[in-house]
C-alpha cells in the first residue's frame, strides 16, 4: 500500500476495510490507520511537498515516500515442558530453535511470568529432537505458537507442586485443600493468609524428598485453520527518506521511522532489533541485492559475496521504530503477534515511493539501477 500524501485522513478511513474482504472475516485486531498517524508525526510528513524534487537538504535533493504493510499472524502446533527445581531453579524446554532472534530470551520471560523467578534463574533449552516438539522459525509465528504451550506446562507445573505442598508429611500445608493454596513469586502460600506468608517451593520438594516437580503443556495450530473465526495479522507503515545526487548517480536511505502493530510486544529490545534488521535487508532489496542467471545452464553466476552486493553499515542511516502495543487476544492470551517478516514487507515500495518524489521516475522493478534514474 502506498500512499503519496497524508493530509486528509478522512480518505483514508473511507478506504480502510471493515473486515478482510478476500475472506470475508473481521479482523481480530486491526490498527493501520494508528501507524499511519504516528509514523506522519515521527517522520515530519506535515513538511513534506508533493512537487517532484522540490525538497533539497545540502545540496541534494530529498525524496520522501511511504508504504504500509502487513503480515499474516498465526500460530502452529507446539508443546513445552516447565521443571521447578529443588535448587530453587526453573527448567523451561521446547524443541524450536533460537535462529538469532531472541527465543531463549522469551521464553525465560514467560516462565518467569508465570513463576515469579527471575529469568536468570530459568534455564532455557531449545533445538533438539529429544525436546517436547516445537514450531519451525517461519512466517514469524515462533512465539506467539510457543507462548501459549509454555503458560499451560507452567500451569501444570505449578498444580502438581500444589498437590504436593498438602500431602508431603510435616508440610506446612499439610492437609490443606489444594484450593486453598496459592503461587507468587517463587513462594506457596494460603490465599487466605497472603504471599508474605509464603514458602519458598524449593523448600517444599527438599521435603517431599523431591528433585524437581514438571509440567507439560500444549497448544494447537491456527494456521490454515477453515473454521477461523478471525482475519489476522500484524501491520504497520514506513516512512523514508532518501537523497539524490544527480551529478554523481548518488542514490542513499538517509532516513527511516518505521511503525508496527505486531499486538503486545514481549520484549521491546529484540522486538526493535528484528525490525532494524528487517528494515536493513529492505535497503538491500531496495538500492543493492540481484541475482544474475546464466542463460544457458540457469545457475547463478553472483553465487558468493564477492559478487553478490548487500547492505553493510555504511548504507544504513539511523531507524526509528515505534510499537503500538494493542493485544490480540485472539492469537493467545498473551496477545502477542509475530513480527519477523513485517519489518521488510512495504519497504521496497516506500524507498520507489521516495525515489519517485526525488526524481520523477516510478521504478517498477527492483533493485533501483542508476541506468532507470538516469534514463
Amino acid at each position: 500500500m502506498r500512499l503519496r500524501h497524508w493530509k486528509r485522513r478522512s480518505t483514508c478511513v473511507t478506504n480502510e476495510p471493515k473486515v478482510d474482504e478476500a475472506l470475508g472475516l473481521p479482523f481480530s485486531s486491526r490498527h493501520l490507520l494508528e501507524c499511519f498517524d504516528l509514523g506522519a508525526e515521527k517522520f515530519g510528513w506535515s513538511k513534506r511537498t508533493p512537487q517532484v524534487g522540490s525538497m533539497k537538504h545540502d545540496g541534494l535533493i530529498l525524496g520522501w515516500g511511504m508504504a504500509g504493510c502487513a503480515w499474516v499472524a498465526a500460530r502452529f502446533a507446539a508443546e513445552a515442558s516447565v521443571h521447578l527445581r529443588d535448587d530453587g531453579t526453573a527448567r523451561v524446554a521446547c524443541g524450536t530453535q533460537d535462529i538469532g532472534t531472541g527465543t531463549y530470551t522469551i521464553l525465560a520471560q514467560l516462565a518467569s511470568d508465570k513463576t515469579g523467578l527471575p529469568v536468570g534463574n530459568i534455564e532455557v533449552a531449545l533445538g533438539d529432537t529429544l525436546l517436547p516438539p516445537g514450531p519451525l522459525s517461519g512466517g514469524s509465528m515462533a512465539t506467539a505458537s510457543v507462548a501459549p504451550a509454555v503458560f499451560t506446562a507452567a500451569d501444570a507445573a505449578i498444580a502438581s507442586l500444589l498437590n504436593i505442598a498438602t500431602m508431603t508429611p510435616e508440610s506446612p500445608f499439610q492437609n490443606r485443600r489444594r484450593d486453598d493454596l496459592g503461587f507468587e513469586g517463587g513462594r506457596v502460600f494460603v490465599k487466605a493468609d497472603g504471599a508474605a506468608t509464603g514458602v519458598p517451593f524449593a523448600d517444599l520438594l527438599r521435603r517431599a524428598n523431591l528433585r524437581l516437580v514438571s509440567g507439560s503443556g500444549k497448544a494447537e495450530a491456527t494456521f490454515g485453520n477453515p473454521q477461523s473465526k478471525f482475519s489476522t495479522h500484524s501491520f504497520g507503515c514506513h516512512f523514508v527518506e532518501v537523497t539524490w545526487q544527480p551529478e554523481i548517480a548518488r542514490l542513499r536511505v538517509s532516513r527511516v521511522v518505521t511503525v508496527i502493530d505486531a499486538g503486545r510486544i514481549l520484549n521491546p529490545l529484540a522486538g526493535r532489533n528484528q525490525i532494524e534488521g528487517s528494515v536493513v535487508m529492505g535497503i538491500g532489496m531496495a538500492l543493492l541485492e540481484h541475482t544474475t542467471y546464466d542463460r544457458r545452464s540457469g545457475a547463478p553466476i553472483n553465487s558468493n559475496l564477492a559478487d553478490y552486493v548487500m547492505a553493510v553499515n555504511a548504507d544504513v542511516p539511523p531507524i526509528d521504530v515505534h510499537f503500538l502495543g494493542f493485544p490480540d487476544a485472539a492469537i493467545n492470551e498473551l496477545g502477542a503477534r509475530g513480527i519477523g517478516e513485517i519489518g521488510l514487507a512495504g519497504f521496497a515500495a516506500a524507498v520507489t515511493a521516495a525515489v519517485h518524489h526525488a526524481t520523477g521516475i516510478r521504478v517498477r522493478e527492483l533493485p533501483i539501477k542508476i541506468e532507470d534514474l538516469l534514463a
